[in-house]
């Protein structure tokens, strides 16, 4: 048999599956991502194979590989083709999911095979859903020896996806932390009591084909193709730390007409729950995005909202919920995208009475530059962009030291975290004064959402007093996972930073 036409689409390799069943032939399923095919690959399917008569294996498809920005390494069909040359390999398949639970119930096969060191310890999210679909059809589940090889291992050491400086930093890193140690700080967000302040924001994604300029007009046609929405702002902040966070408070403003409470409500992770204050006279923020189809480049923003400092009533609603609830969190994190809802009155009741208070003031094309980090007398943490940094001092060329030294004379906040997008994270506290952590993106398809993720997962750590390497490193893996999507599709979880730290630490 050719080996390519090995390669099957799993509605393809049910069926033949269903042929080979008929015949009592035993199938054994194995599944990973198989980056960097290597020799304890090998064993681990050398040992499967004699579980049964057939061996079939999946292969998970690039969108779903959760091991950090910077994977898979092949893409994958080419990891597909390099299991099907391999002649102990039956079938291949590409699953289009984070786990083989929906091929499990599908193939229904003799023996799903998983490699020894998946015995040990406690069982991931993705393990759990298989063992109860293997459970549900039938198929018996099995350890094989241990691996003692890691294509994470092989590809930290031997394939520089990074740039020198990076490598340089990581190695560094891996010699002075743990996985346990990183882990830890993830584990003990869980339990943290967070409220959330902000403006919701809903995020549309107009995609166009672009066709060229008006025969007639100045102008640029499109042809529409189609459309998606996202729960975006202060919604997007919460989901985020929703993944860490057993239970999340969101407090957000809504527009008076063009409300879409169900959309948000929709929106939000279940373990969020939403209080609304209302603008009147003025839409729910929409932020919609017109991009090209191809290439995912915007063309055109059209934003919808009326800014205006929310009226007296309103304003009053908003202090007295602050008032009788803000006291009971761990962290409160306001996300401030200069739209409205965060008043002086507001701000004075955050900062007198938050417990511990981390702040995002956003400079955005509706704020045109006026909402800096200054209008807070007084944080806990303060997140914020090198480009916000400069617009708060008005120094534009400065070192960015003396531009975090002239921020803490305006702002009383012992702790400061600034992204400058390729170049990674700064970090400053007067106690261990200033350092760095390189970003961890290799490719990038949109920067939306990356902030407002950084902004959550550093939060969780800084108010456990993590060291700032660890605050840099996981802060990074949050930022990359963000921009490797288009908007916030998806939000970080602690399962998904979790398996993106393990990939790069071993």
């Amino acid at each position: 048999m050719d080996y390519q036409s090995k390669i099957l689409s799993l509605d393809v390799l049910k069926t033949t599956l269903a042929e080979v069943a008929s015949d009592r032939k035993r199938v054994v399923l194995c599944h990973g991502v198989f980056d960097l095919l290597h020799l304890g690959h090998i064993r681990y399917f050398d040992q499967a194979r004699k579980f049964g008569d057939l061996l079939v294996v999946t292969v998970t498809a690039d969108d779903f590989v959760d091991k950090g920005n910077h994977r898979p390494i092949l893409p994958e069909l080419l990891r597909a083709e390099a299991l099907a040359a391999l002649a102990i390999v039956d079938y291949v398949a590409i699953n289009p999911a984070p786990s083989a639970a929906d091929a499990i119930r599908m193939l229904r096969p003799a023996f799903y095979c998983k490699g020894g060191e998946f015995r040990q310890g406690e069982l991931g999210a993705g393990l759990k859903a298989e063992i109860e679909a293997a459970n549900h059809v039938g198929t018996e589940v099995e350890f094989t020896g241990d691996n003692l090889l890691s294509s994470s291992n092989l590809i930290n050491k031997h394939l520089n996806v990074f740039s020198p400086a990076t490598e340089a930093w990581l190695k560094d890193f891996r010699g002075r932390r743990s996985i346990e140690e990183v882990r830890a700080y993830i584990e003990g967000s869980s339990s943290l009591k967070t409220l959330v302040v902000g403006e919701s924001i809903i995020d549309e994604y107009v995609f166009c084909d672009p066709l060229g300029k008006s025969t007639k007009d100045p102008v640029l046609a499109s042809l529409y193709h189609s459309i998606e929405a996202y729960a975006g702002g202060s919604l997007a902040v919460a989901n985020n730390l929703a993944g860490f966070c057993d239970q999340v408070d969101l407090l957000t403003l809504l527009g008076e007409s063009d409300r879409r409470e169900e959309f948000v409500r929709d929106g939000l992770r279940p373990n969020v729950h939403p209080h609304f204050v209302t603008q009147q006279g003025a839409p729910t923020i929409h932020k919609r995005r017109f991009v090209d189809n191809h290439t995912n480049a915007r063309m055109f923003e059209l934003y919808t909202m009326n800014d205006t400092p929310l009226v007296r009533e309103n304003e009053a609603v908003l202090v007295e919920k602050l008032e009788s609830i803000v006291d009971q969190y761990d962290l409160v994190v306001v996300a401030d995208y200069g739209h409205g809802m965060l008043t002086p009155a507001t701000i004075e009741r955050l900062c007198g009475s938050a417990r511990f208070l981390a702040v995002n003031t956003q400079a955005n094309a509706g704020n045109r530059g006026f909402n800096t980090v200054s209008r807070y007398p007084r944080a806990d943490y303060v997140c914020v962009t090198m480009h916000e940094i400069a617009l708060e001092t008005r120094m534009r060329h400065a070192d960015w030291r003396d531009l975090v030294r002239e921020v803490i004379q305006r702002v009383d906040c012992p702790r400061f975290t600034i992204t400058t997008g390729k170049d990674g994270s700064l970090h400053y506290t007067p106690e261990d004064g200033f350092s760095q952590a390189p970003a961890l993106a290799t490719h990038v398809t949109d920067r939306v959402g990356a902030g407002d993720a950084l902004l959550a997962v550093t939060s969780l750590l800084v108010v456990q007093n993590a060291p700032w390497d660890i605050i840099g490193f996981v802060g990074g893996l949050a930022g990359a996972q963000m921009v490797s999507q288009l908007g916030v599709r998806k939000t970080v979880t602690r399962d998904s930073i979790t398996r993106s730290a393990a990939s790069l630490m071993k």
